[in-house]
């Protein structure tokens, strides 16, 4: 389920950049462990991807992503409802997830 989440986010990529925070064309351009803004790549342990899988969660089949294109001074919220709109879109419907995410968090 993993890589499918994941081969779910590699379409959007773009869309998700969008809300990442402000100037990732200075701040993601693949020089400095994560990959550039216009390219979509995950892998395990690969700490130039956009989204790193932890070898303990690969090996494990369940644990945590690291998405290492949001900025720090992003909306978290936005920034996870995005995510959870891209993975969860096929099955909630396209305006669900966020819906859902928001109401989880008031």
């Amino acid at each position: 389920k993993m890589i499918e989440a994941l081969e779910k986010m590699g379409p959007k990529a773009k869309e998700h950049i969008l809300v990442y925070g402000p100037d990732n064309d200075q701040r993601l351009t693949g020089k400095h462990e994560t990959a550039d803004m216009n390219t979509w790549l995950y892998g395990v342990a690969n700490r130039g991807a956009s989204v790193r899988i932890p070898r303990e969660t690969y090996h494990n089949g369940y644990g945590y992503l690291e998405d290492r294109r949001p900025a720090s001074n992003i909306d978290p919220y936005v920034v996870t409802a995005k995510i959870t709109q891209t993975i969860l879109a096929d099955v909630m419907g396209d305006s669900a997830a966020p819906a859902a995410c928001v109401m989880s968090i008031s």
